[in-house]
């Protein structure tokens, strides 16, 4: 009977089975046919173009019950597991996933579910893996069919998941499921080094495919959290496995490969781990050299340090990745003083190119610094002059640490660069990247190794400077013995050192010390009594206070005076605030005048900003002195506007209405000294701003000028809030920041929106709706633009609050009910 059965050809068995597994209810006749279906797993025919029909009409036969734990059958199931899981796996998953994205909710749905998590379990993920590997074994399939194996086991969990939603099953998601299948990759790549030292070949595409479609889906992060580490440590002494690692990369489609590149830089730590798992792919493979010289240097920048160590160290670890690292470099100069780049990129990213560059620099050797040696001049040159011209901060000491680096590097006789700079954590970590960079693992790097020698010296150190201190002690000891210690010293702590000049008493004898005097002493009292002078006896500075001003504006530091800045600073807003009107009148005049520098017109903002402040105060309360404001009258921190940034949000809280904080009560009204004169500060600053001069021009090259006016008339516009002249000032102010909205300074930018955010506070609803009339929705697209697509986060946030600012004015002119922000 079993060679007539044998010769009943496998169709005709598989059916006949099939038929019997679909109708019967006889647990013998089930096992039967199970068996026969077993057997025929051994037919390659069978495997080949019968077992996905078998396993589909198994699976979604509605009688049948033999796959389910509550089998009493025993054998029926052992025949059932055998037939599902030892036959192959690729079909076996998709007819498993295909099953769960079609059925409806039901009995049969939870028992295909949980078929699929043995299926995972029992480790078929890497016979599918390995039966893809060997060659012969599943190398005649089409590719259509090799494509959706891959899309399967790349996408399993978001197959199940919009199938299963909530009741997803812990072994499908994707923080479990990634590292699994991680893990089976690791088993299979085990295997291939086996059968290689066996002389067997292998194929690493399927593989190759699997790993860069679920990297480029986004779960590398899952995948080499699990590959990495193991990765590190077999390819450390094993050649064998640093060759299979390689070929596996090499094998990677192109359409994945920055995805697994990427990936495998951020999580890889060190250099020499890099060079061993990719070897020379950088140099043979197009993609992963734009990806690596290209897109992670220059494109992106979020990326942490170590990334860009790890990956300059690989390009200079190789003989024939050395001209790429040449390459990087002369890209990284070219960006690194381009003007226009400086100014269309974010602080962030010139930072991450400034950390490229620096390192580098330190990974050449000495011939290549001569070759590379007119580049980078030009761009220590270029570079430090666009940043130096910048008006934020952190791009000027930029350019400053990376100038005095590369011309250290550089080491031109004469031609070192040195500037004045307070050092903060970023200036530390720049100057770090130049010094001794080592390309080994982290797990490698024994610092011990590399502190031996200090660690000798030190005990050496430590004891000729004990026999120092003990020198100098015994010295002093016996100095000692000769010394007059019986006397008593007299007490001079309350003794002052006796001046040769009085300071002046009266407002004309300290303008005429200040004017005509060469004592320096005399200058020094004169301005420590110049504020108080000048606001006691207010009928004598009227008299002369413009020509006060006129000598405080021109007075040069020449004996080097203690807070001379402050000193003359308090002096000129002491006379601004006295005779206001004559004042501010030849301050704003003088600000557009010929043969002025721009510390000088920098100054004249200052002085009419603190003036303003000032002047705003209620009449009722005493002065107190103006207080400084953080963005306009810091000197060297001329990007900080955070103290505009907090009126602003005080302003928008106090125009919110929440009603869970109960009735406020209304804030009384109370006259000051600003009103009446906020237009005779304001409107002169706007009238000759687009007349260019020989020493200044506004719209052109002293855009740090531009951006500084910009924040002063914002500020005055803020303080003129409720003045009856501040609708003709926000007019005023609009048609001026309209015609530099578009500036590519990041300062001026700022400034012209902290400006538009003051006219949106200070302009009552219904005059702002007016002036704005037809360019509403243009205002509103600009700012929603720059919201979006400004490279400045400063520029960013301000643009959100105009934003907010405007839609409350448009509320409130349309009474409709306020909104808790």
């Amino acid at each position: 009977m079993e060679s007539v059965g044998s010769k009943v050809p496998v169709r005709l068995q598989a059916g006949s089975s099939l038929r019997t597994l679909s109708t019967s209810r006889d647990p013998r006749e089930i096992a039967k046919s199970l068996s026969t279906l077993t057997r025929l797993l051994e037919n390659a025919e069978f495997t080949r173009l019968h077992y996905t029909h078998a396993l589909q009409v198994l699976v979604s036969a509605r009688t049948c019950q033999w796959f389910s734990s509550s089998s009493d059958d025993d054998e029926v199931r052992r025949l059932w597991q055998e037939f599902v899981f030892t036959g192959p796996p690729d079909q076996t998953l998709l007819v498993l996933l295909d099953t769960i994205s079609s059925t409806e909710e039901c009995a049969g749905l939870d028992r295909c579910v949980s078929v699929l998590e043995k299926f995972l379990s029992v480790g078929r993920l890497e016979a599918l893996l390995w039966s893809r590997c060997v060659v012969g074994g599943a190398c005649s399939d089409s590719s259509q069919l090799t494509e959706t194996v891959i899309g399967h086991l790349a996408a399993l969990p978001s197959i199940t998941s919009n199938r299963l939603h909530t009741k997803t099953p812990d072994a499908f998601l994707p923080q479990q499921y990634y590292p699994l299948l991680a893990t089976n990759i690791l088993c299979t790549l085990e295997k291939t080094c086996q059968a290689l030292r066996g002389g067997q070949d292998c194929s690493l595409g399927f593989v190759a495919q699997v790993l860069g479609k679920v990297c480029i889906q986004g779960y590398s992060s899952f995948i080499y959290e699990a590959l990495v580490p193991r990765l590190s440590s077999l390819t450390h002494t094993d050649p064998l496995w640093q060759r299979v690692m390689q070929k596996l990369l090499e094998k990677i489609p192109e359409r994945c490969m920055e995805s697994v590149i990427t990936g495998l830089i951020l999580n890889l730590r060190g250099a020499a781990v890099v060079s061993r798992l990719m070897g020379n792919l950088v140099v043979t493979n197009k993609k992963a050299q734009f990806v690596l010289t290209h897109k992670l240097v220059l494109q992106q920048y979020q990326h942490p340090t170590q990334v860009l160590k790890s990956l300059l160290g690989y390009l200079a670890l190789n003989a024939e990745r050395r001209p790429l690292l040449k390459q990087v470099l002369r890209s990284a100069c070219q960006v690194w003083c381009n003007s226009s780049a400086i100014k269309h990129t974010c602080v962030e990213q010139q930072l991450y190119i400034s950390k490229a560059l620096m390192l580098c620099v330190a990974l050449l050797n000495h011939s290549e610094i001569e070759e590379l040696r007119e580049e980078m001049l030009q761009c220590m040159l270029g570079g430090v002059q666009c940043r130096l011209d910048s008006n934020i901060e952190r791009i000027r000491r930029m350019g400053m640490v990376v100038g005095e680096c590369l011309s250290q590097r550089l080491d031109v006789p004469g031609s070192q660069l040195k500037f004045k700079y307070e050092p903060d954590e970023e200036i530390k970590e720049l100057k770090s990247l130049m010094e001794s960079l080592s390309t080994k693992d982290s797990e490698e790097f024994e610092p011990e190794h590399q502190s031996d020698e200090s660690r000798r010296l030190q005990p050496e150190f430590e004891t000729s400077l004990t026999q120092s201190v003990t020198s100098q002690s015994g010295t002093d000891s016996d100095s000692e013995l000769d010394s007059d210690d019986d006397l008593t010293p007299y007490d001079m702590s309350a003794d002052q050192e006796k001046k040769k000049s009085a300071p002046p008493r009266y407002v004309r004898d300290c303008l005429e010390a200040l004017i005509s005097s060469n004592d320096a002493e005399r200058v020094e009292l004169s301005l420590h009594a110049a504020e108080s002078l000048l606001r006691k006896n207010g009928k004598a500075t009227q008299e002369v206070s413009v020509q006060f001003s006129k000598v405080l504006l021109h007075l040069d530091d020449r004996y080097n005076t203690e807070d001379f800045q402050v000193l003359r600073q308090n002096a000129m807003v002491a006379l601004t605030v006295t005779d206001t009107k004559l004042v501010v009148e030849y301050l704003t005049t003088e600000f557009y005048s010929l043969n002025y520098s721009l510390r000088q017109r920098l100054d004249i903002l200052e002085v009419l900003a603190l003036s303003a402040q000032e002047l705003s105060e209620p009449i009722t309360n005493k002065h107190t002195g103006a207080q400084p404001i953080a963005a306009v009258a810091a000197r060297d921190q001329t990007d900080d506007i955070t103290h505009w940034r907090q009126i602003v949000e005080k302003r928008i809280q106090s125009k919110t209405r929440r009603i869970t904080k109960g009735a406020t009560q209304m804030v009384k009204a109370v006259p000051n000294r600003y009103a009446p004169v906020a237009g005779s500060f304001i409107f002169p600053l706007l009238r000759n701003y687009d007349r260019s001069q020989v020493t200044f021009d506004l719209l052109g090259t002293d855009h740090l000028v531009l951006g500084r006016l910009l924040h002063t008339l914002g500020l005055l516009m803020h303080l003129a809030i409720n003045a009856p002249v501040a609708s003709q000032m926000g007019r005023a102010l609009l048609d001026f920041v309209w015609s530099v909205r578009f500036h590519t300074d990041q300062m001026v930018r700022r400034g012209v929106m902290f400006a538009v955010c003051a006219v949106f506070l200070s302009m009552p609803s219904d005059t702002l709706l007016t002036d704005l009339g037809d360019d509403l929705m243009e205002t509103r697209n600009w700012l929603a633009d720059v919201a979006e697509n400004d490279c400045d986060t400063d520029c960013r946030s301000l643009a959100v609050q105009g934003l907010i600012l405007l839609d409350k004015n448009l509320k409130t002119q349309l009474q409709l009910p306020d909104v808790e922000s």
